[in-house]
C-alpha cells in the first residue's frame, strides 16, 4: 500500500502544459520549512514553540483554501540532494522523526504547490518569483519557521520585490519568544510587513 503523504500528493493537476501555474490569485500563501524533521542542534526548543503555530496553521490554511486562495510550500531539503518533496513529506510522517506531529498537521493537498529552496530565503535560486508571477500575486502571507531565520529572509526578499507581506505572528516560531519578538519587529520596520494574529486574515 503506498504510503498517505504519497497517495495525496500523486497526480498533482494544478500546472498548465508548460509548466506554469494555471490558477490566478492576487493572494498567497507561504508555508516556509514547516515539512521538517527538526533534527538539528536546539531543534527541541524550535519545536516546543513550532508545533502550536502548527495548529494555527493549518487553521488559516483550511480558511484561505475555502476563499480559492493557493498555498505554496517551500521547504529546504536538509542537504537531502538526491531527495525530492515527496520523499521529504515521507520521511516527515514517520514515527521516528521528531517533526511527525507539525507535518501531519500540514500534509499538503494534491492541489498544493512546492517550491525547494537551497538556502535561507524563498527567492534564493527557486522558481517562487516565477511562479508568484504566473499567478499575478501581490501579497503574501507568509507563515512557517523558523521566525528568525528562513521567515525573516524571506520576508526581506519579498519586500525588494515590492510584494505586499502579511505575517501572522501566531503562525511563526523560532527557538525562543524573544528571538521571535526581535525578528516580528525587524520585518515591520524594516520590510513593512504588516503584523496580525491569523484569525484577524481574510485573505
Amino acid at each position: 500500500m503506498r504510503p498517505e503523504p504519497l497517495r495525496r500528493l500523486k497526480g498533482m493537476t494544478n500546472l498548465d502544459p508548460n509548466g506554469c501555474a494555471s490558477q490566478k490569485a492576487s493572494t498567497v500563501l507561504l508555508l516556509i520549512d514547516v515539512i521538517n524533521d527538526f533534527d538539528f542542534p536546539q531543534a527541541g526548543n524550535l519545536f516546543r514553540f513550532a508545533l502550536p503555530a502548527a495548529r494555527r496553521i493549518a487553521d488559516l490554511k483550511r480558511r484561505l483554501r475555502r476563499r480559492k486562495i493557493p498555498a505554496i510550500y517551500v521547504n529546504d531539503n536538509f542537504g537531502r540532494w538526491q531527495s525530492d518533496f515527496r520523499a521529504q513529506v515521507q520521511r516527515c510522517t514517520e514515527e521516528t522523526c521528531r517533526g511527525a506531529k507539525v507535518t501531519r498537521l500540514l500534509l499538503p493537498a494534491e492541489d498544493d504547490y512546492f517550491v525547494l529552496k537551497p538556502k535561507q530565503s524563498a527567492f534564493f535560486s527557486t522558481t517562487l518569483e516565477v511562479l508568484l508571477r504566473y499567478f499575478g500575486a501581490r501579497k503574501l502571507i507568509v507563515t512557517g519557521f523558523a521566525a528568525d531565520i528562513c521567515v525573516l529572509f524571506t520576508v526581506f526578499d519579498a519586500h525588494m520585490r515590492d510584494f505586499e507581506v502579511v505575517v501572522p505572528t501566531d503562525c511563526v516560531a523560532s527557538e525562543s519568544v524573544a528571538a521571535k519578538r526581535h525578528a516580528c519587529r525587524q520585518m515591520e520596520r524594516f520590510a513593512n510587513a504588516e503584523l496580525s494574529s491569523s484569525r484577524q486574515i481574510r485573505g
